[in-house]
């Protein structure tokens, strides 16, 4: 029981130890690098779900817990985002990586605003946020391996995945700060 209560946090923690190791692989001058650095992610990925599927299932929430597992995403998200603008500057992957950070902080920032007001239930995680998570780490996997597989254009298919996970992130966006308006004009 005693594992079983901390499991999720561990998890967590994992998936931030993770990111070091994914820049590590990313930067390595291997033909095999991006393809590593890819699974690294998927595993950060796969963490990130399983911390919260054991926490539901054993009811073993913490406070450290509530914290450290948006912090881990957000940081896993924008390194692998930074990482890929950084390895092909568009004007486009520039505009998706703005639009896909600059809504965490200000969710971040609308979440803990609306904690002080007592009113955090009004900005819970919506499914079209649930739904832009799925399209923004299968995008992200998706670019951090590049390479085609055999006559499938994965890095473009990346691309398209995370321009549908930057719309659907201003969309997210505007769901969570329209919860949010009626307090917000007091």
């Amino acid at each position: 029981m005693h594992m079983t209560k901390h499991l999720p946090n561990i998890l967590t923690l994992i998936r931030v130890a993770l990111i070091p190791v994914m820049i590590l692989f990313f930067y390595l001058p291997f033909e095999w690098s991006r393809f590593m650095a890819c699974w690294v992610f998927v595993a950060a990925s796969i963490t990130d779900f399983l911390d919260g599927y054991f926490a539901r299932k054993h009811k073993t929430f913490s406070k450290f817990g509530a914290f450290l597992d948006p912090v881990a995403d957000k940081l896993t998200v924008t390194t692998a985002l930074v990482i890929l603008l950084q390895d092909h500057p568009t004007i486009l992957m520039m505009i998706a990586t703005a639009v896909i950070i600059g809504r965490e902080i200000t969710i971040s920032a609308l979440r803990e605003w609306m904690a002080e007001l007592g009113e955090r239930s009004a900005v819970n995680v919506a499914m079209v946020g649930k739904v832009k998570t799925v399209f923004q780490m299968m995008a992200i996997g998706f670019l951090l391996y590049e390479a085609d597989l055999w006559f499938i254009p994965v890095y473009q298919i990346g691309l398209v995945l995370l321009y549908v996970a930057a719309g659907l992130t201003l969309y997210s966006m505007y769901v969570y700060l329209r919860a949010a308006w009626p307090m917000m004009k007091e």
